[in-house]
């Protein structure tokens, strides 16, 4: 792994320590001296990482970081802020600021380089949610960054043996959080897994259970793999620290716990998570959008030619049949030519509904082009995948398209062509070519009909 850090210090040993520190492991590193120096660079260099110290001249540590989460542009890079002062209020205030963790002068070189790590991890997940949900709003999803939910108290799964400390962490965070507090590990593990939580507290007071054996399995699960998880434990345990953040742990607090940092960690955790949830949902959406057709909901063209070549290839190894029916609406040109294309588009949605109605789960249903549908049916011979045609020819045929909003009553048929995979076809192109042969030879009978391809 490597990475870009900048470190800003305005004495030239803390930089040069630093600098030498990282260098070992192969980290590429920047300098600045003061804070309005840090904000040039970062604004005209890309960085993965920022070491701030806080006791600076002109401006200090809080005020870059503030300006920093300020800025679209630069909010996403993870802030540690590096200081001699170990003062509790001195930590509350640095993440109230937007940083993500704190070291304290002189800085261990084990946890330097493992929370640099973590974090560095952390940074190169979100930039590239942060680049595929870029793509979601560049294809019309203005609001995929708008976070609705950021403000609404957190879901907190509390890992606690002790009925003592249970009580204290939930009496601190109650403010901000629902806490659900746990003694077994095991069964916060399922409880993790079958529910919302934004955050997983575990607290490394017990004998009974190692605390980094239930991170790690936390973060074997599919479903808690990218939960926050935050560790309590005791000054001095800088392995278990070291381990725990190598491990994928997010964050840790040291006892005895000062209420306002648990606060202000716990609501730095859930901030993060909403944040990158709604990163992946984008990425969802625009996978989803790249698929489905926007007007009918149907699945497009593009996913059609990819998913038939699947299900063809698979009918042939197994021996089973597979039938494609294309339908098109009749006269749709003169739908548009007379009501306009608006009254055309809901006609379109209106049909898409009726065939979502018709075929069954294992169908396909694909919107094909302009006025044209396919329907595709694993497992259906050609006397069944008529007999499913000709039920969807009736539906359609049978029932007015009510519009809704423009008072028109329309009625519309459709022809429909059908073939078979056990017509001694070998392409799936081939497939849909006799489809649409079918289709053709349904309009020069007349339209409002099914047509099978010959054998």
């Amino acid at each position: 792994m490597t990475a870009r850090i900048l470190v800003v210090d305005d004495i030239p040993a803390n930089v040069k320590l630093l600098e030498a520190r990282l260098l070992a492991e192969y980290f590429d590193v920047l300098t600045a001296d003061n804070g309005f120096k840090a904000l040039e660079i970062v604004d005209n260099t890309a960085v993965d990482l920022i070491l701030l110290d806080i006791m600076m001249p002109g401006m200090d540590g809080f005020e870059v970081c503030e300006r920093l989460k300020a800025n679209p542009r630069t909010s996403h890079i993870p802030v540690v802020m590096v200081t001699a002062l170990d003062q509790s209020a001195d930590r509350v205030r640095g993440l109230k600021a937007g940083a993500d963790d704190f070291l304290t002068k002189p800085v261990n070189d084990l946890q330097l380089v493992s929370r640099v790590k973590s974090l560095v991890r952390l940074k190169m997940l979100s930039d590239e949610l942060r680049i595929r949900a870029e793509t979601a709003r560049n294809v019309g999803m203005d609001d995929f960054m708008r976070l609705e939910s950021m403000d609404a108290p957190g879901q907190v799964l509390l890992v606690d043996s002790r009925a003592s400390s249970q009580e204290r962490i939930i009496r601190t965070l109650k403010p901000v959080a629902e806490v659900t507090a746990m003694s077994d590990p095991q069964a916060a593990v399922f409880e993790a897994a079958e529910n919302a939580f934004d955050l997983v507290i575990v607290n490394g007071n017990s004998e009974d259970y190692d605390p980094l054996r239930l991170c790690s399995q936390l973060r074997l699960l599919e479903r808690t793999r990218f939960l926050p998880l935050l560790l309590v434990t005791d000054l001095g345990q800088e392995d278990v620290v070291v381990r725990a953040l190598d491990l994928g742990v997010n964050d840790y607090i040291i006892r005895p716990i000062d209420p306002n940092e648990l606060v202000a960690r716990t609501l730095t955790q859930i901030k993060r998570k909403r944040y990158n949830d709604r990163l992946r949902s984008s990425v969802r959406q625009t996978i989803e959008l790249a698929v489905t057709d926007g007007l009918t909901g149907l699945n497009n063209r593009r996913y059609l030619d990819n998913h038939l070549k699947t299900l063809f290839n698979r009918a042939a190894v197994r021996g089973r049949p597979l039938s494609v029916c294309i339908t098109d609406i009749d006269r749709f040109k003169q739908v548009n030519d007379t009501y306009g294309h608006d009254i055309g588009d809901e006609v379109l949605k209106e049909f898409a509904k009726r065939i979502r109605t018709t075929v069954r789960g294992a169908d396909l249903a694909c919107r094909y082009g302009g006025e044209e549908f396919v329907v595709v049916m694993p497992d259906t011979d050609g006397t069944s995948a008529t007999a499913i045609a000709e039920r969807l020819r009736r539906i359609i045929e049978q029932a007015p398209f009510d519009l809704p909003g423009t008072g028109l009553t329309l009625n519309i048929t459709a022809s429909l062509g059908i073939a078979t995979n056990l017509s001694g076809l070998d392409t799936p192109e081939q497939l849909m070519k006799q489809a649409d042969k079918a289709l053709y030879e349904a309009k020069n009978q007349g339209r409002n009909r099914v047509v099978a391809a010959a054998a």
